[in-house]
Order: structure tokens, then sequence, then C-alpha cells
């Protein structure tokens, strides 16, 4: 029982420096946990960019697939149309490499694909298809170009990602510091509070006493006791004051709410002198919002070329050259290919 309750006491009294509460903030709260997934939702979106950048790799199978229904056919023989059972198996496998070209916006592309197809009944037949390599290009002549685009956009787009997420620990460190040095400045003022009453209450006592022996006036009794009034009313404002910026660290800081924080004061940091050229030169260089104005002109610049390249007339061109065979068993369709 008594390890317990010195447990709840450890979880409910906490001391916190100013290293110790920015520390905190950064791995516990949830402005924190915000900043990270921003940062890797843009991280997985440059990614991706990248990846699109690469060749890719596509294997498309169908293992088998078997149809059977009823068709009509003519029939010459007796010259009229009848309904006849047919049945059929298909099995296909491709590959793809294709590549991507920024520049010109088209794709270029290898494949290679072997087809298998049996027909059953009266009439039972077996092919092989087969395209050992074809290579290709294709490409729109006048439309929008988003390779080009993405080009110039992603990589200014995770640039500022990354200046966002630094510029946000930043803010969580600030935002901690603020909350800290509120809960410091409301503790001060309570206690300044419990002194100021402390010291009403002595001199309304006093003032009692000496009432007592006529020493002071009615009046001068009353301005006493308003006093102590006064106090007790300031130090419940400043109690609840203080209650309220406990809440905000702890909340902040993810922490449960009933945590009673005693705060330990840093010494006074030594002035830093920085040249106004030097802090331009920091803001143009690390300030987030800049990129996201040069990201916004890139966006609109795109907007409008997607607009018109898209009001016009579509035409494309889709060149390849290749081989392809078709045979009844599988030792020929590999064998003398023609030229597609």
């Amino acid at each position: 029982m008594f390890g317990g309750e010195s447990s709840l006491w450890a979880q409910k009294h906490l001391v916190l420096d100013l290293n110790r509460t920015i520390s905190l903030a950064n791995d516990s709260s949830l402005e924190s946990f915000r900043t990270q997934n921003m940062y890797l939702s843009g991280y997985w979106e440059y990614r991706t960019f990248r990846a699109n950048r690469l060749p890719s790799l596509t294997l498309d199978v169908t293992p088998a697939q078997y149809n059977r229904d009823i068709t009509k056919r003519y029939d010459s023989g007796q010259d009229l149309d009848v309904y006849r059972t047919q049945q059929s198996y298909y099995a296909y496998g491709g590959l793809s490499v294709k590549q991507n070209f920024d520049l010109t916006g088209g794709t270029f592309y290898l494949e290679s694909n072997l087809a298998y197809m049996r027909n059953f009944g009266s009439n039972s037949a077996t092919q092989l298809t087969s395209v050992p390599i074809r290579i290709g290009y294709s490409q729109s002549l006048v439309g929008y170009n988003s390779f080009k685009w993405e080009r110039k956009i992603e990589p200014l787009k995770y640039e500022r990602v990354k200046k966002e997420f630094l510029y946000n620990v930043e803010k969580v460190s600030e935002t901690a510091t603020n909350y800290f040095f509120s809960l410091a400045m409301a503790q001060a003022e309570y206690n300044l509070a419990k002194e100021n009453l402390a010291s009403t209450d002595t001199l309304y006592r006093i003032g009692q006493q000496r009432h007592r022996i006529a020493a002071i006036s009615q009046a001068d009794l009353l301005t006493l006791k308003l006093d102590r009034v006064n106090a007790q009313n300031t130090l419940q404002n400043k109690a609840s004051d203080l209650k309220r910026a406990m809440f905000s660290l702890a909340s902040f800081l993810n922490l449960d709410k009933n945590t009673q924080i005693k705060l330990e004061l840093p010494s006074r940091p030594e002035m830093v002198d920085i040249p106004v050229d030097e802090a331009l030169r920091w803001g143009r260089n690390n300030n987030p919002q800049l990129l996201e104005l040069k990201q916004n002109v890139l966006e609109a610049e795109r907007n409008v070329d997607k607009t018109k390249k898209e009001s016009r007339f579509n035409a494309s061109v889709n060149a390849s050259i290749g081989f392809n065979q078709v045979a009844d068993n599988f030792g020929d369709v590999y064998h003398k290919p023609m030229q597609q």
C-alpha cells in the first residue's frame, strides 16, 4: 500500500526546468506529433515523386480463365442458326518496364508476353501467342507535360516541408517556453499574494489591538479590514490563475491534468547581438513562407499551362517495334518470330 501511494505521489508531482520542458514538448506534445506527421506526409510524397522518375517493372498475370457459354452459330449444312456449347481455357503472362522522360513528357517502354488458349469440344484447338520483345515510345504531341512541372515543383515542395518542420519544432519550443514562464509568473504572483494576505492580516490584527486602546479610529480599522478582504480576493484570483497556467502547461506536454508542477527557473541569459543584415539573410534562407510563395507561383503557371493545352485538340504518338509469333505448341512459339 505504501509503495502504491508513493507511485501515485510521483505521478502527480513533477519538477521541471526549462530544458526538460522543451524536451518533453518535442517528444510528447500533440503539436509535436502533428508536426512530425506533416513532415512524414511531405517526405513520402517526395519519395513517390522520386520513385516515379525511376524505371517501373510491372508483372501482369492471368494464371487461369475458364469460359463456358452457349453461342449462336450458323450451320451451313442445315442452312440455319443453331446454339452450341463453347468452352475455352485462357492464360496470360506479361512483363513490362517503363521509364518516364521528363523533358518531353513521354514514356519509353519494353514489353514481353506469352498467352495460351485452348478450345474444347468437337473442334478443339490449342494456340499460343508470344511477343518476345517490343520496344516503344508514347507521348502526347501538344498535351500537358505533367512530368516537367513535377520536376520543378516537387523538389521545392520538399525543401519547404523540411524548413516548415524545423520552423514548427522551434515553434513548439517557443510555445513550451511561453507556458513555462506563464506558470512561473503565476506561481510568483500567487506567492506574492500569499505574502500580501499575511501582511494585511497581521496589520488588521494589530489594528484591532490598537483600536481597543483607542489608538486608531473605527474608519482606520475598517480600512485595514478592507485591505485584508481585498488581499483574500486577490489570493483566490491568483490561485485560479495558477491552476489555469499549470493545467495549460500539463495539457501541452500531454501530462495528466492533475499533475502538480514545480519549476526550476533558469539563470538570466546573456545578451546576443544579431546584426540586421545577418537576421535578414537567415530569414530569407530559412523562412518556409518564401518557398511557399515560390511554389504558389509555379503552381499557378502550371495550372495556366494545363488549362491552355487541355483546351486544344489532342494528338499523341505511339511508336513501337518488336516481334511476335503464333504456334500450337510451346516449342514453336518462340521460333523465328515475325516483326511487328
